[in-house]
């Protein structure tokens, strides 16, 4: 959740350190800082709790010069945010600096042992014991101290370290938690994220597991915890170094919305050309063997990852016909999956780097479980992992909210069900054909769509002051209304709830009021009718009702309306509609999701919220 940002070279480095952090933002933090090697050969720091704009004014009124600094952006985890528990820690003698991504699991025993050692601590963070323990072992040489260190910490992090008695050096080390060492010439850089230094490099270091990076002005010397030198390709950043930036949209989460024909264009290319060819998945690193021998496939992921691992259970299920289940990450090491032969682990993330999702990986493969990722980030942490690997392309996305994430993973999962069934002889000639011709569609759908907008806008404005709202939807559907609900709590903070209409009178209808508006998921499919019913009981009890259907449905529109009723009764009034072009059922959770993203973002624009960086959230969730 935190962001690191590191810089060593000629220039000044508190400019790009702040610089970097900004592009980190999304993230989600709620302090920040920096600090520098000073010129007069001390170390300066600068911290505040907030955002960076005040960061930014601080430095304004109190310029850091140096050219060797880290910086951070802090989600709180251990102590309230304030300056003292902000990033950079320093050691007792204020010689060494150090910010950290992750949690260290036993710092209560190692600041016990340290305070017993006559160090003194400041905050409340288990980050500190850290610079505490490089000064305990610091004899001349930084990188030997911080490999001693390294070896008391349990838990999970990624550090940089710079120490003022060694100017020209910059130390990090990684273990759980992502690092990037950025490459330069005469200079260099550390990162949590390769958006944080794109714009100065294309070429960085992904490094792995307790490994660590040696950085001066002119090299990088990568090696393990115990100093053996590690060789390691040069990673080629493969998106432009204006990926990040809003151009002219008022959000990132708005731009990424209206990026998704042009990425789904960029998931088909060379996987799906022609409804009449086999699809080609590079990456899947599954013989038609293993494939035809499945028994078994678990798909786990969380949020709204988790939300395109249920469609992706629906298709693998429909067209594979291999028994599937979907688990929260979170939950699945807690249930003891039983893991037969043959079971293949599908594990989707945007970033690749989820803690949780990352831990499910891991017990899943020492069960057995071949495992395939569904990712978005080349060579993060997952992929690394992974026995296959087939990337969505969907670009960087920095909105906390996914959204083109979320529909690029389900296009790919629709590819993988795809292939997956006509390598087993499980869906005849016409469906297989039916499905990749709506999937080349798609990106056309994607911008009819999107020339929609102002009549979801539209809508939008009518219900954005209702304090709760009630996504319906059944099928293949449930996962787009609990998506759809997620997308709204998210950025809006309307209280939302994502279930299956079929659970209506088990307890949901209670919530229906005139205050309470319903999206009502009800496209043509097995389960139209039933949902026909599901909006006469909504509006039979007053109930606003928002449908999502067909372009050309003539019922949705008036179900439930009852022309008799008081005209001042929700009842006696016709459906709100978002229409969406028709197509085949077992994809149309991907034309679906579009509208409600827009939905979710006119709402939360028009109550005035912060789009992009929503309360208590982070884009990539690093710790468990």
């Amino acid at each position: 959740m935190c962001g690191i940002v590191g810089y060593i070279g000629f220039r000044q480095a508190a400019d790009i350190c702040i610089a970097g952090l900004r592009h980190l933002e999304y993230r989600g933090y709620d302090s920040a800082g920096i600090a520098v090697i000073a010129e007069d050969g001390q170390l300066d720091v600068r911290k505040v709790v907030g955002k960076l704009a005040v960061l930014g004014e601080l430095l304004e009124q109190q310029p850091l010069i140096g050219s060797t600094s880290i910086g951070h952006t802090r989600w709180a985890t251990h102590g309230k945010p304030s300056v003292q528990n902000s990033h950079p820690h320093l050691s007792c003698d204020g010689r060494i600096a150090v910010v950290h991504n992750g949690i260290i699991e036993n710092y209560q025993e190692l600041r016990t042992q340290l305070e017993a050692e006559g160090h003194t601590f400041i905050s409340q963070t288990d980050t500190e014991v850290m610079p505490h323990l490089v000064e305990k072992y610091y004899e001349g040489d930084l990188r030997a101290a911080v490999c001693q260190a390294v070896a008391d910490l349990q838990g999970a992090f990624a550090f940089g370290v710079i120490c003022a008695d060694n100017p020209g050096q910059m130390v990090a080390v990684r273990r759980f938690s992502p690092l990037v060492v950025g490459i330069g010439e005469g200079e260099n850089y550390i990162a949590s994220d390769m958006g944080a230094i794109r714009k100065e490099t294309d070429k960085v270091y992904v490094i792995a597991d307790d490994e660590l990076a040696l950085l001066m002005p002119d090299s990088i010397e990568l090696t393990d915890l115990d100093l053996n030198p590690i060789q390691r390709e040069v990673f080629v950043i493969p998106w432009p170094a204006d990926a990040a930036e809003k151009a002219g949209h008022k959000h990132f989460m708005h731009k990424e919305i209206h990026e998704q024909p042009e990425a789904m264009h960029a998931c088909l290319a060379g996987r799906l050309s022609d409804p009449d060819k086999s699809i080609v998945l590079e990456g899947l690193n599954m013989t038609e063997a293993e494939i035809k021998s499945l028994r078994k496939v678990v798909l786990t992921a969380c949020g709204t990852a988790y939300n395109a691992g249920l469609v992706g259970r629906f298709i693998m299920e429909n067209l594979a016909r291999v028994p599937s289940e979907a688990d929260l990450a979170a939950e699945l090491r807690a249930r003891d999956p039983v893991v037969l032969d043959n079971t293949l682990c599908i594990v989707i993330s945007q970033s690749g780097e989820t803690a949780d999702t990352l831990v499910a990986l891991r017990d899943m493969q020492e069960k057995g479980a071949k495992i395939l990722s569904v990712l978005n980030v080349v060579d993060s942490s997952i992929a690394r992992e992974s026995d296959g690997v087939v990337y969505i392309q969907a670009g960087p996305e920095i909105g906390v909210a996914s959204t083109k994430a979320y529909t690029l993973q389900i296009l790919t999962l629709e590819l993988i069900a795809l292939h997956f069934a006509e390598v087993r002889g499980t869906a005849s000639a016409e469906q297989l054909r039916e499905l990749k011709a709506a999937l080349l569609q798609m990106p056309e759908h994607a911008r009819v769509l999107l020339e929609r907008e102002e009549d979801v806008k539209a809508i939008a404005a009518k219900h954005y002051e209702k304090p709760n709202a009630l996504y319906l939807g059944r099928g293949i559907n449930l996962p787009s209304a609990m998506e759809g609900a997620l997308k709204m709590k998210e950025i809006s903070y309307i209280h939302a709830e994502g279930y299956s209409a079929g659970e209506m009178k088990h307890g949901p209808i209670a919530l229906i009021e005139p205050s309470c508006f319903t999206m009502a998921i009800a496209v043509a499919g097995e389960v139209y009718d039933k949902m026909i019913g599901n909006i006469m009981e909504i509006k039979a009890r007053s109930g606003p009702v928002i449908a999502v259907a067909d372009d050309g449905d003539e019922q949705i529109p008036v179900t439930g309306v009852d022309a008799e009723a008081d005209p001042d009764d929700v009842a006696s009034q016709p459906n709100d509609m978002i229409w969406v072009p028709p197509v085949p059922e077992l994809v149309s959770p991907i034309t679906v999701a579009i509208p409600l993203q827009l939905l979710a973002y006119h709402m939360a624009d028009m109550r005035g919220e912060h789009i992009d960086q929503p309360r208590n959230l982070a884009k990539t969730v690093t710790v468990e």
